[in-house]
């Protein structure tokens, strides 16, 4: 498990750092680049963070902006369907905006797939919301927002409609994060 480390007030993981060393110090050389990533901070099922953090060489990783978001409907990360996702890295393989899947509809963030502690294979996450193909609000309990019970999910990141549109500009703000850290 990556250090923690606190960004303008809010905890944030830098996975895989040393202790002491700015996010450039410790990645490879090369890497001198402004970079951005995507961070999912584990609070309960029903409030949780999704964190988008700013890194640069020579300067301590920075939180850019922060959305209450949910997932699973227990804390388990081996329960398939129901458990919040397991900690670490993920790659951030397509973003859709209208995106027409059997559940999960509209604005939709396809996640790489997760072993758990256990051996568990996690498939088909995603970082999505509750809304129609077009991304409007349906009159379905699947494609309306009602409240806080809504932030629950079959184990992917959920937030509000209009959180996940303004996760959207702001990832398309910065050319589209690759990467989502999942901490606890």
């Amino acid at each position: 498990m990556g250090k923690r480390v606190a960004v303008a007030g809010s905890v944030i993981a830098l996975g895989g750092f040393i202790a002491g060393l700015t996010p450039a110090q410790a990645a490879p050389s090369g890497a001198q680049a402004i970079k951005y990533h995507f961070v999912f901070d584990k609070g309960t099922n029903t409030n949780s963070r999704l964190i988008l953090v700013k890194t640069q060489p020579g300067k301590p990783a920075k939180k850019v902006a922060s959305w209450r978001a949910g997932s699973g409907v227990s804390t388990d990360s081996c329960k398939k369907n129901k458990g919040w996702l397991p900690n670490g890295t993920y790659e951030i393989k397509r973003y859709n905006t209208n995106y027409n899947g059997s559940l999960i509809k509209g604005y939709a963030f396809q996640l790489s797939d997760k072993r758990c502690g256990n051996g568990t294979l996690r498939n088909e996450l995603f970082i999505h919301s509750e809304m129609k193909k077009d991304g409007n609000a349906g009159n379905t309990e699947a494609t309306r927002w009602d409240g806080n019970s809504d932030y629950k999910s079959a184990g992917c990141i959920k937030l509000k409609p209009s959180d996940i549109r303004s996760v959207y500009k702001k990832a398309k703000s910065v050319n589209f994060p690759r990467t989502l850290k999942v901490v606890s």
